[in-house]
């Protein structure tokens, strides 16, 4: 394999510091009746020394995921957001928005268009940039991050959410990593990347989403303060705390890989040798190498469940579990619902009741591992 450089700063020297061996495209979701073998693909992230942006290493898949249903956790935080970010005055009144949104669904145009803001054109400039997990997709973040400024018109923010490292450190979230999501950001990187293209944080708000999700404000240097505020220098201070930078902080998380698929295998042989049914609940990328490294086949797990219409009938990457409709909560009576995103329990628990009605529980499937079930 040839050198890699860092897909921020383009220096060379860095560090592998997780790496879930080979592991199929997690947006591919295959037909229930393609038997596979799916291919698999290096998943591995790197750590620049220079920057301090952990990354991709490498990714030969192409992106292919059917749209998922748009989680209702997502829709209240990007309504808090915009509201937060309205009270903070970043919102001119009949200015113009330009959005970034993610290939997996979500906007915030219509939140934003409502309170008076108008739609850029396509490459027009903007006096607000919004991207919602949207440069993560991104293999050149140095040009794409660096196109989105460029847009920014005089006086102007650029609004980046992302899902802290420090969260996916400190939460041992190992299977964030995937195929298609090149980037996972501290607010020290992103410092540093923004800092490339002459803007500079300028204040931050933090969500529980995802275990710890940030909305970063940055503009131009000169402009506005032209200084991070208290909530940014927490953020910085955390990242240090946590060792974001020090590849020696991956070592828990990469530890873990191991603990968590084997605690999620041995449970669901328990459960099925006890006579009791389990199904899965979202069919979301991070289930993909948490499944394939659980060694987790239909016999364990008869069905993973989703909303989303163009998921059903399809089966989860890597194994022959197929996706299924959620009217088989209700026709299997399952004892138990491994739920892959924990951010949809309140969601879920309103839209199946029948689950707990008929005796079932929601098992967070995030809690396995390192002692943490």
């Amino acid at each position: 394999m040839d050198r890699h450089l860092c897909r921020a700063c383009r220096e060379p020297a860095g560090s592998l510091v997780l790496d879930l061996g080979d592991q199929p495209a997690c947006d591919y979701f295959p037909r229930r009746d393609d038997l596979g073998p799916d291919p698999v693909y290096p998943l591995q992230m790197w750590l620049c020394s220079s920057c301090g942006l952990a990354q991709l290493l490498a990714d030969p898949t192409v992106p292919e995921e059917p749209r998922g249903a748009e989680p209702a956790a997502l829709v209240a935080q990007a309504a808090d957001a915009v509201e937060r970010v309205t009270a903070a005055g970043f919102l001119p009144d009949h200015g113009v928005v330009a959005e970034y949104g993610s290939p997996h669904g979500g906007s915030w145009l219509g939140l934003l268009t409502a309170r008076g803001l108008v739609p850029s054109g396509p490459g027009g400039q903007a006096d607000v940039i919004v991207d919602c997990f949207g440069l993560m997709h991104a293999a050149d973040q140095r040009r794409a991050l660096a196109g989105r400024a460029s847009r920014i018109a005089p006086g102007g923010v650029l609004l980046l959410q992302y899902h802290a490292l420090s969260t996916i450190i400190g939460g041992l979230q190992w299977n964030a990593l995937r195929h298609g999501h090149y980037a996972y950001y501290s607010t020290t990187a992103l410092t540093a990347m923004l800092a490339a293209v002459g803007f500079s944080p300028v204040t931050a708000w933090q969500f529980s989403l995802y275990g710890g999700t940030v909305l970063l404000a940055a503009s131009r240097d000169g402009e506005r303060n032209g200084r991070p505020d208290a909530v940014v220098q927490s953020l910085v201070a955390e990242d240090a705390r946590v060792g974001v930078r020090d590849p020696g902080a991956f070592v828990g998380l990469q530890r873990d890989v191991r603990a968590h698929a084997k605690a999620l295998h041995d449970w669901l042989v328990a459960e099925r040798s006890a006579g009791r049914k389990v199904l899965g609940y979202g069919a979301a990328s991070r289930a993909v190498a948490l499944l394939c490294q659980a060694r987790v086949d239909r016999q364990l797990l008869p069905a993973v469940i989703d909303a989303s219409p163009a998921k059903q009938g399809l089966r989860m990457p890597g194994t022959d579990i197929p996706v299924a409709a959620p009217a088989r909560l209700a026709a299997d009576k399952p004892d138990a619902v491994l739920l892959f995103v924990p951010d949809l329990l309140a969601e879920v628990r309103d839209a199946y009741p029948e689950v707990e009605t008929a005796g079932g529980r929601w098992v967070d499937a995030q809690a396995f591992g390192s002692g943490r079930l």
